[in-house]
């Protein structure tokens, strides 16, 4: 039997804000995924979403792309495989409010690679979002990087890298076997002698 959701020292999942990982925790992890006929959802993923979004829940996913720059993805793939992934949500009833990709290489001191959060500040101008009362969900240490940067609810997947990036010493707030159980931990009933987030 897979484990259960954990929460980490009582953590309580009530966001109204979702900043996603795309590979590894939407989409298997292809690796530099430039062919829109390589995009499938991980099992499990568009259900988790769904929750999510009918939960009132925004979903924004921030993403590290950096095969642009390193000449293995043209710019034209990645849209291309953008159109792919958002075809495939919206055909299991998941919008997105909105998608970020970097496509930088590390060395290239940008703003906007996580753990760096120029990404989800973009997000937050253009969409209106707190990130105050967001989560950050994904499978690497770059996730759990940014999460700490926003001072967000760092939420680690073990799909995708998820497994190898606890086992590294990561130490997110809450550890999920993938989407669907994260949207089981969110839509617990309330508690009534659990005092509300702020």
């Amino acid at each position: 039997m897979d484990p259960m959701p954990v929460p980490h020292g009582g953590v309580v999942l009530n966001p109204r804000t979702a900043l996603l990982d795309r590979d590894g925790t939407i989409l298997e992890d292809r690796h530099y995924l430039a062919d829109p006929d390589g995009v499938a959802l991980l099992p499990g993923a568009a259900s988790g979403l769904r929750r999510l979004q009918a939960a009132g829940v925004t979903l924004v996913v921030i993403s590290n792309q950096s095969g642009v720059a390193r000449g293995l993805i043209s710019p034209a793939e990645l849209a291309a495989v953008e159109e792919r992934f958002r075809s495939l949500l919206a055909t299991e009833g998941v919008t997105l409010a909105g998608s970020y990709s970097c496509p930088h290489r590390a060395e290239d001191g940008c703003d906007c690679r996580k753990p760096r959060a120029g990404l989800a500040q973009r997000a937050a101008a253009e969409l209106g979002l707190d990130l105050r009362s967001c989560m950050v969900v994904g499978d690497q240490p770059a996730d759990i990087g940014l999460a700490r940067h926003l001072g967000a609810t760092a939420v680690l997947v073990r799909t995708g890298h998820g497994v190898a990036t606890l086992a590294s010493g990561a130490s997110p707030d809450v550890v999920v076997n993938g989407l669907n159980d994260l949207a089981d931990l969110c839509l617990l009933p309330a508690d009534p002698l659990r005092p509300s987030p702020a």
